[in-house]
């Protein structure tokens, strides 16, 4: 009986992760066509895709170390309903660089209170043989309402534009927050395994649960870089293959979304793999065939159609297959009394460099592309490059996470 009552509250928790997360995906859905509406640099375009990280990395610290003190749903409700408005705002007031620059940061800030707190009420109620699977239902969670995102926003663009995509699917979170009210239960203190909460530099000596952080950096790295680039690839792939623009981001976003849902169930699977093999193991397989693949992506922009929507399909299963384990590897590492202090660390950290990788990604697409080519094109014809970046940075998280096998 405990345990159905757990995992229906873990589907309402799901269920509103799901919400939270529709306004995402919805800048990367629509990059191309902002870069021309707006007359963006790829490095431009990066930065505003990378505010909503840099928003996340100014308010998670704070947000996640409060959980140490305050009851984690507090801290949610309040985020969620910021999301939304915050998102509400950018539909209506977002004009070019500096606008959707500022607006994007807002909305990162209502994030860092939603997906972190959240994994934490996920990992008080679960023991530690059931928490992998918990823990990647929930981040499958995520997963799903990204790739939502990515849907919703690039179908509601074909018919209404993208301020009222951006208008509908920043309803998400305020939806979450009314279910989050009242299918959460009681806003009760967060736990405490010992008397007293220990600080930030006993968090830093403790080096396992830092090797695990260094390697969720290094996913970080390698996903979001792919999340802010891949519908711009796909459209070029596209465009190269005669398609309309129009046509071709609402197909790459759809492609995306479908990519993205594919990550929800095998990052699940990851997680239940992690219970049965071992956390570090299962990681490092992982995070072997994924950075192979950010290796080879980029080139296949000659390749048929078909072949490189396979290849892209893989990738969407492999870029987030570890995501759940790498946080359950986390938690488990953490100190009594510092859960709430460790969560923030990897948050931090994880989060800058998802929020690095994507602009470096612009840069080396504007240098290795001619400087007219959106004129002469209409698309980047180079991007192996940008994506062996995000191979690199991937790879060396195997590095961080290998002596964990022990």
């Amino acid at each position: 009986m405990v345990f159905d009552e757990r995992f229906r509250w873990l589907f309402w928790l799901s269920l509103i992760e799901i919400g939270t997360m529709l306004p995402f995906s919805n800048y990367s859905a629509l990059l191309p066509i902002f870069q021309k509406e707006w007359t963006l640099t790829s490095s431009q375009a990066g930065w505003i895709y990378s505010s909503y990280q840099i928003g996340y990395i100014l308010a998670v610290v704070v947000l996640s170390s409060l959980t140490d003190i305050l009851p984690s749903k507090i801290i949610y409700l309040f985020s969620a309903l910021w999301s939304g408005i915050a998102g509400i705002l950018f539909s209506l007031f977002a004009k070019g660089f500096s606008s959707a620059l500022i607006l994007r940061t807002l909305m990162g800030i209502g994030f860092a209170g939603t997906y972190m707190p959240g994994l934490r009420m996920v990992s008080e109620r679960f023991s530690s043989q059931e928490r992998g699977l918990a823990v990647g239902i929930y981040v499958g969670a995520f997963t799903l309402g990204v790739a939502l995102s990515l849907f919703l926003t690039g179908f509601l663009h074909s018919i209404l534009g993208w301020q009222w995509s951006f208008f509908i699917t920043s309803l998400g979170p305020i939806g979450g927050f009314w279910i989050a009210l009242f299918k959460l239960g009681r806003a009760t203190p967060p736990k405490k395994e010992i008397g007293y909460t220990i600080s930030f530099k006993e968090v830093l000596k403790n080096r396992p649960a830092l090797r695990m952080i260094l390697g969720y950096a290094a996913h970080m790295w390698e996903m979001f870089g792919m999340r802010a680039w891949i519908v711009a690839f796909l459209t070029a792939c596209f465009l190269k293959a005669n398609y309309h623009l129009e046509r071709a981001v609402s197909l790459s976003a759809m492609v995306t979304g479908v990519m993205t849902l594919g990550g929800a169930f095998s990052n699940t699977l990851g997680g239940f793999l992690s219970d049965r093999y071992g956390r570090a193991s299962t990681i490092i397989w992982v995070m072997m065939a994924s950075s192979l693949v950010s290796c080879i992506i980029g080139w296949s922009i000659q390749f048929p159609i078909w072949l490189i929507l396979f290849i892209s399909l893989l990738y969407g299963l492999l870029v987030v297959a570890d995501s759940s384990s790498i946080s359950t590897g986390i938690t488990e590492f953490a100190l009594p009394g510092g859960l709430g202090k460790t969560m923030a660390l990897q948050s931090f950290l994880g989060w800058a460099s998802a929020s690095i990788s994507p602009i470096l990604f612009g840069f080396i697409l504007d240098v290795t592309n001619p400087s007219d080519a959106l004129v002469t094109y209409g698309y980047f014809p180079y991007w192996g490059w940008a994506f062996v970046m995000l191979g690199i940075g991937g790879g060396l998280g195997i590095i961080s996470v290998w002596n964990l096998k022990k």
